[in-house]
């Protein structure tokens, strides 16, 4: 599944390497999602452990919250319950999708898709 979301692997490095920071944040729930909706234990805590891991605490506010958030989604994840960690990280997936298409500087020529890479869509 990731393969058909991302392609090959040359074609992944090319795309993380050309990547916004906001679309890596974007690449790293898809992840975690694929982890989760698969029930694979240690990618799925890789991944949101690497979200939790990039949060920068110069912004407290936010970057607490979002922590406290990857934290529980953790121990859901430990614990075996995928499906409550993956309906959180699809909607936080979701909003940074959102805003990564708000802050793009002309729309129609960005490669990137609103549709998630776990998607049957994409």
């Amino acid at each position: 599944m990731i393969q058909k979301a991302y392609g090959t692997q040359e074609y992944r490095n090319q795309d993380v390497m050309g990547a916004s920071p906001i679309h890596l944040v974007v690449m790293a729930y898809d992840l975690a999602i694929i982890a989760c909706e698969k029930e694979d234990f240690i990618r799925a805590t890789k991944a949101v452990s690497l979200l939790r891991d990039a949060l920068n605490f110069d912004y407290a506010e936010a970057s607490v919250g979002l922590f406290r958030l990857y934290q529980w989604c953790l121990d859901c994840i430990r614990q075996g319950q995928y499906a409550p960690a993956l309906q959180t990280l699809c909607e936080l997936r979701n909003a940074w999708a959102t805003v990564e298409k708000r802050l793009s500087p002309v729309p129609s020529q960005i490669a990137y898709s609103s549709v998630p890479a776990y998607s049957p869509a994409a």
